[in-house]
């Protein structure tokens, strides 16, 4: 490769490192050559070989060019490559080399600058807070001699006040055009610790003269001189006290702007742009042609960034104004806390604990994982440990692994609900290759915030860090917790609490906990669980749903592929700050999220408010209706108060079947031939067996029908066979039905030869797509059957056969019903699994077919249906006596309803209502006691509904009140923050950055309070207490 192409090639991430010797060459360009030895406090012997050339040495100053090390360039350097160069040693004395060299392979402390730094990490936060303030320039007089210089560029190097003629002039265009030109060739000298323009007594030039800057318009190669002046600090300290953040703390070579790592820092966090991409974005932005050489810095930004998103946080929480230091820090003290959840001492009215509606102040937690922030067998703990150890969202590594090394012994039990792979498959997940298979966390279940100390890796399974988080709330009295296994989680849960620490122990003494499963994931599970984990029939939770962390996994899983390569440490300081920024985004937002919630809730309230009233109206407009709606108030307290209780949610009434019907009728014909009231008409076959034959002959045709549409025009020789057979065996069939039929109904030969035959395709309720019958055909499957329900318009038909009709349709549309059910559910497993674990053509082809199956026996059972609503539509003006009320529990069915449960059409539980097919309940042999039972099942859920709104506005005008309660406490917190015994113009800094924060928080509070100005709290419809 020639060296203009490696010049201009892409960096590679891991730059290496390529040791360049002298050659004796060397000796022929210099006149002479300088050695130092050097005695380290270690013991360690350095040694520092400088080559004087002869164009540097004056009669005036012979030796002051030996600062510097003159070192030519290798012929094929490669500019994206960190090099270092070293110097030839040449040792008359071997002993002296010998331990020169030994002591290059001894670690030093330049071997780990994240330890060294950490001994420092306190001056950065002090100096980064400092620079809140004016500094060394509090006398407001600018250079030119006037007196109001109040500003300061935060663009340019100084952070020397000027006035505001000069910031202008300093920023005007000049003639020409500015060229690609360095300021380090053009003779520019950058001095730290002393005003621009002014010169040091004794300038300390950077290593070798080159020092590298990282800034927001590129990468920049400067010449830098350090004060050497006694009174000056460390040179790190000079850095940051010009706004640059310094590589390391000894001997700095390199330097990030804090301009380029604020903006990387915001972008980060908008973008998830990876520091790799960023970083040689900047390189391009420099040089885009190849042309000039690039010094790769990229390691070293990483560092920069992971010490300057730790100094930020520790800013931000108030950790740099504590006056024992940050290493005083406590677990969660790094966490952006919710101001809306319930904060004893600090959001909560004094006499809170002994409130009535303690609901009002319950926490709502909701704990879920997530696979997809894996990590992978990177580094590990000793070598990245991370600079914040559980100060923030991440637990503790080590107490947190020493938990999950003692429950290894323990066997995951097998769930006794559907088929959960969090629990079933929770030991048997693929792990390979993996440090952490993803992360748990609990979050606020309100308003999807993380939760301090509520995030941890996972090993296996779905093991979190529940108890790590549950420890920081021990005040409050009532919990609501949520997750999507909880029906099985919640069952050893307090058993397994006595393995914890103490310190992580939750007393329980006077506590309310419950448990919830979301309500899209509640669903899947079993109708038991449905109701008792249930958020909509569950008092005192509002419209919480339990689904917030599902929401905030959409914008973190886009730094997923980022930080699974990263080390432990280096991994969870970042999701950290990921983790701290979208809370406290969320918390700007809380003015315009409570009020939209609140208007929603107040016109969905008054909604559901009017519709329990008129529901009630119709119930209690008879004495018997009274009766019944006090018996059912008692019952459906008495199970909110205890779930051991019988649930009115369910349905009593056990459902008839299509066979249940048909023994039921066979037990009626015996006892009438055995009682002699009833002269059979046929030796064998009675009257119902008659109609169950008819209507089983119908579906047979129904499915015939389906087959020959199903046939396409190229069938083959086998599949017309089979067609012709069943239809063959299928007209034998209708041939003896219908010889029986013309003794149980004599009208329809003379039917069948007028031309005053009922059409067979009027009923527009069908849409199921099921092939018709042809009148026009005289095929077997189009051959007109003509049952009672058919002909009773036209016609007069026996009354008893007509009732024995309606109750075999009646049956025949609940088994269709439940068959459609039935599909429905076995379609969406398919579905899912199909998505989830079908990849290949040959595979999906073959899920194809099965879903195809699926769904043509769904249309056979809508089509099954269709027919018997139809019929009973027909029955029903001769058997108004029989059939009162069965319009409401079998509906029309269309293509719409056949939906799964979870399924609302884009709508939600509470605000709009599931398919019915979902909600009807059986006919029982007795409709009365049917039709009360399921009046009693609907009137418990739309009380259910209204209450919950209901809730949900009290819930969110307490959570208004505890927003602005909450700023106003931060507010007077960072007022409380007082000064760190300082220099007065170093402490302005610490109490500049206070105020702000203080009166960021007012500002915050003030804003909210107007947006909620209009918000009606003294209205008796909006704040009356909800009927619990």
């Amino acid at each position: 490769m020639s060296q203009s192409t490696r010049r201009a090639g892409r960096p590679t991430k891991r730059p290496r490192l390529i040791k360049h010797t002298t050659t004796a060459s060397l000796d022929a360009v210099h006149r002479d050559r300088h050695r130092i030895f050097s005695l380290q406090p270690n013991g360690n012997i350095t040694l520092r070989t400088s080559y004087i050339p002869e164009s540097n040495l004056t009669p005036d100053d012979p030796g002051e060019s030996t600062l510097f090390d003159a070192q030519p360039e290798p012929a094929d350097l490669d500019p994206w490559n960190e090099v270092e160069h070293f110097t030839p040693v040449i040792c008359e004395d071997a002993n002296i080399g010998s331990e020169v060299l030994k002591a290059r392979h001894q670690k030093t402390i330049r071997d780990n600058p994240i330890s060294v730094w950490l001994l420092e990490r306190q001056t950065f936060v002090d100096e980064l807070i400092k620079l809140e303030g004016r500094g060394k320039h509090t006398n407001n007089t600018c250079q030119c001699g006037a007196e109001d210089a109040v500003f300061r560029c935060q663009d340019c190097f100084s952070v020397q006040l000027a006035c505001c003629s000069c910031t202008i002039q300093s920023h005007e265009w000049k003639e020409g055009f500015f060229h690609p030109v360095s300021l380090k060739s053009m003779g520019l000298r950058v001095q730290l610790g002393h005003y621009p323009g002014t010169t040091c007594r004794k300038p300390k030039p950077a290593h070798g003269d080159d020092f590298v800057v990282i800034d927001v318009h590129g990468i920049h190669d400067i010449a830098l001189d350090f004060c050497g002046c006694e009174h000056e600090v460390s040179h790190f300290k000079q850095l940051l006290r010009a706004r640059w953040f310094p590589a390391t703390v000894t001997d700095p070579r390199t330097a990030a702007t804090f301009a380029v790592l604020e903006f990387f820092h915001i972008l980060s966090f908008e973008s998830k742009v990876s520091a790799y991409e960023f970083y040689h974005c900047l390189a391009r932005r420099t040089d885009n042609t190849g042309i000039t050489p690039i010094r790769d810095r990229y390691s070293l930004f990483l560092r920069m960034v992971i010490e300057w998103r730790n100094c930020k946080t520790l800013k931000r929480s108030g950790r740099g104004h504590d006056p024992n230091g940050v290493h005083s820090t406590n677990d969660g003290d790094l966490a952006v806390l919710c101001p809306a959840c319930p904060h004893p001492g600090k959001n909560l009215p004094d006499d809170w604990e002994t409130a009535h509606n303690q609901w009002k102040y319950g926490l709502f937690l909701a704990v879920d994982a997530n696979f997809r922030l894996k990590r992978r067998m990177v580094s590990s703990d000793e070598k990245d440990p991370g600079l914040s150890c559980g100060w923030g969202y991440f637990v503790d590594e080590k107490s947190y692994k020493h938990h999950l090394n003692s429950l290894t012994g323990i066997a995951q039990e097998k769930s006794t609900c559907v088929s959960h792979n969090a629990v079933n498959m929770a030991d048997t997940k693929s792990w390979k290759g993996l440090a952490a298979t993803g992360v748990g966390t609990v979050d606020c279940a309100r308003h999807d915030m993380k939760l301090a100390n509520g995030v941890g890796d996972l090993q296996r399974g779905e093991r979190c860090v529940f108890f790590f988080t549950l420890s920081n709330f021990s005040a409050l009295r009532r919990i609501n917790i949520s997750y999507d296994v909880a029906c099985q989680w919640h069952k050893n849960l307090w058993p397994r609490q006595s393995m914890l620490p103490s310190r992580l122990r939750f007393n329980q003494d006077g506590k309310v906990i419950k448990f919830f499963v979301p309500k899209f994931h509640l669903a899947a599970h079993i109708e038991v669980c449905q109701t008792e984990f249930s958020f909509n029939w569950t008092p005192g939770v509002g419209r919480t749903d339990g689904e917030a962390p599902e929401r905030g996994w959409a914008n973190m899983n886009r730094v997923a592929s980022s930080t699974k390569e990263m080390g432990p440490g280096s991994r969870r300081d970042t999701l950290n700050d990921h983790f701290g920024d979208s809370n406290w985004k969320k918390i700007t937002a809380l003015g315009r999220a409570l009020l939209r919630k609140i208007g929603v809730a107040v016109a969905s309230e008054k909604e559901h408010r009017h519709a329990l009233h008129d529901f009630q109206g119709s119930i209690t407009e008879s004495e018997a209706g009274v009766a019944s709606l006090s018996v059912w108030r008692a019952e459906i307290e008495a199970w909110e108060m205890d779930h051991s209780q019988p649930n009115p949610f369910q349905s009593r009434v056990a459902t008839m079947t299509q066979a249940a019907v048909r023994l039921e009728l066979a037990k009626q014909d015996a006892k009438e031939l055995e009682d002699g009231s009833v002269v059979p008409l046929h030796a064998e076959v009675t009257c119902s067996v008659f109609l169950s034959t008819g209507i089983d002959l119908e579906h047979t045709q129904r499915r015939l029908r389906a087959d020959v549409g199903a046939l396409g025009q190229h069938s083959t020789d086998i599949q017309r066979t089979k067609i012709l057979m069943r239809r063959t065996v299928l007209q034998r069939r209708i041939d003896a039905w219908t010889d029986i039929q013309v003794l149980y109904m004599p009208m329809v030969p003379n039917l069948r030869a007028s031309v005053s035959l009922p059409p067979p395709n009027d009923n527009d309720n069908d849409d199921s797509g099921c092939p018709t019958l042809n009148p026009n055909s005289s095929n077997a499957e189009d051959f007109p059957l003509l049952l009672p329900s058919q002909v009773c318009n036209i016609v007069a038909c026996d009354q008893k056969m007509l009732e024995m009709e309606w109750s075999l349709r009646h049956a025949q549309a609940n088994d269709a019903l439940n068959e459609c059910r039935s599909h429905i559910r076995v379609r969406r497993q398919l579905y899912q699994y199909k998505t989830q674990h079908v990849h290949g053509q040959g595979a999906s082809t073959r899920a194809r077919k099965t879903l195809d199956a699926v769904e043509e026996r769904l249309m056979l059972s809508h089509a099954k249906y269709a027919s018997a609503h139809k019929a009973l539509v027909s029955l029903s003006p001769s058997c108004h006596m029989y059939c009162a009320g069965w319009e409401q529990k079998l509906q029309p069915l269309k293509k719409a309803h056949l939906r799964p449960m979870g399924d609302f059409g884009g709508q939600t539980q509470g605000t709009a209502i599931m398919s019915w097919i979902w909600l009807t309940h059986g006919i029982s042999t007795n409709d009365n006691e049917g039709l009360q039972d399921s009046l009693r099942v609907e009137w418990c859920k739309a009380r259910a509904r209204h209450n919950r709104w209901s809730e949900e506005i009290h819930l969110l005008l307490e959570e208004m009140q505890r927003v602005l309660k909450f700023l106003d406490w931060q507010a007077e917190q960072w007022d409380s923050r007082g000064s760190s015994g300082m220099q007065p113009n170093e402490e302005e800094g610490f109490v500049a950055y206070a105020c702000r924060q203080a009166h960021t928080r007012r500002r915050l509070a003030a804003v909210f309070k107007e947006s909620w100005r209009k918000v009606r709290t003294d209205s008796d419809e909006i704040t009356r207490s909800p009927d619990c």
